[in-house]
C-alpha cells in the first residue's frame, strides 16, 4: 500500500518538476539572448564612434589635435612588429603589479587592524584623514627625490595610490560585520585568530574586493603619473615623449592601449569576483 502511495506522490511531482526545470531552461536560454544583445551593441556603438571619429578626422577637426583611427591602428601595429609596444607595456604592468601589490597588503592589513581595535582607529583618523587629503600627483616628486628616477618611484606613486583605496574599503567592511554573529563566535569558545578567519574577514570580503576592484584601474594611472615625470621607458614615457614632439598618433596609441589592458583587467577581476563570492549565490 505504501509502495502505491510513494508511486503515485512521484508520479503527481513529476510534472511540478519538469515544469521547475523548463522554467530554468527558458531563464537560462534568456539570459543568453541577453548577452548576445549586448554584446552585438558594443560593437555596434564602438564601429560607429571609430567611423565617427574616422570621418571627423581631417574634415570637422584638424588632423593634427585628433589624428584618426586608422593611423592609430597603424601605429599600434608597428609598435607590435617592431616589439617596441610590449617592451615599454612590460615596464608599466611590472610596476603596476608590484605597486598594487604593495598597497593592497599594505591597506588590507591596516583595515583589518583599524576596524579590529576602534581605540587605534580613533588615534590614527585625523592623521591618515591628513594624508589621504593629499594630491598624490603632488607625491610624485617627493618620490622621485626618495627613490630617484628609476621603476621604485612609479612603484610608490602606485602603491600610495591603491593603499587608501584598499584600506578605507577594508575598515569600512571590518566596521560592517554584523555584532551578534562575532558574541556567538565568542560565545562558542573561538579565539581571535578564529573570529578574524571564519567571521571578520568573510564578512568584509565584498567590501575588501570592491576596493581591489577599484584600486586596480588606480594602480596603473598611478604608475603612468610617475612615468609621466620621469622616465626612460613606459607607456607613460611614450605618451610623454609624444606629447612633446606634437605626435598624436603616438599619443591616442599609447591611450589605446592603456585603455584595452585597463578593460582586460576589469574582466578578470569580475571573473576572480565571482569565483571569490560564489558561496553567496
Amino acid at each position: 500500500m505504501s509502495a502505491r502511495i510513494d508511486e503515485a506522490a512521484a508520479i503527481g511531482s513529476a510534472p511540478a518538476q519538469f515544469g521547475a526545470s523548463t522554467a530554468v531552461a527558458a531563464w537560462h536560454a534568456e539570459q543568453g539572448r541577453r548577452r548576445l544583445a549586448v554584446l552585438a551593441g558594443r560593437i555596434l556603438v564602438g564601429i560607429v564612434l571609430l567611423a565617427l571619429w574616422e570621418y571627423a578626422s581631417g574634415r570637422w577637426i584638424e588632423k593634427l589635435f585628433v589624428s584618426a583611427p586608422s593611423a592609430v591602428g597603424f601605429r599600434l601595429w608597428r609598435w607590435l612588429v617592431t616589439g617596441q609596444l610590449w617592451t615599454h607595456l612590460s615596464i608599466t604592468l611590472y610596476a603596476t603589479a608590484i605597486g598594487f601589490a604593495i598597497g593592497a597588503g599594505a591597506g588590507f592589513v591596516l583595515g583589518l587592524l583599524f576596524g579590529r581595535y576602534k581605540l587605534v582607529a580613533d588615534i590614527f583618523d585625523p592623521y591618515i584623514t591628513a594624508i589621504y587629503s593629499l594630491p598624490k600627483i603632488a607625491l610624485a616628486p617627493l618620490f622621485i627625490i626618495w627613490f630617484g628616477i628609476g621603476i621604485e618611484s612609479k612603484i610608490a606613486v602606485s602603491a600610495s595610490i591603491v593603499f587608501f583605496v584598499v584600506f578605507l574599503n577594508t575598515y569600512a567592511g571590518t566596521r560592517d560585520v554584523n555584532p551578534l554573529h562575532l558574541h556567538t563566535t565568542r560565545i562558542m569558545g573561538a579565539s581571535q585568530a578564529e573570529i578574524l578567519r571564519h567571521v571578520v574577514v568573510p564578512s568584509a570580503a565584498a567590501w575588501v574586493i570592491t576596493g581591489l576592484k577599484v584600486s586596480v584601474p588606480y594602480a596603473l594611472v598611478g604608475t603612468v603619473i610617475g612615468e609621466f615625470m620621469s622616465a626612460n621607458r613606459g607607456i607613460g614615457f611614450v605618451i610623454a615623449q609624444a606629447t612633446g614632439l606634437f605626435d598624436t598618433t603616438s599619443v591616442f596609441a599609447g591611450l589605446v592601449t592603456l585603455g584595452i589592458v585597463g578593460a582586460a583587467i576589469n574582466v578578470c577581476l569580475k571573473h576572480a569576483e565571482a569565483w571569490l563570492l560564489r558561496w553567496k549565490g
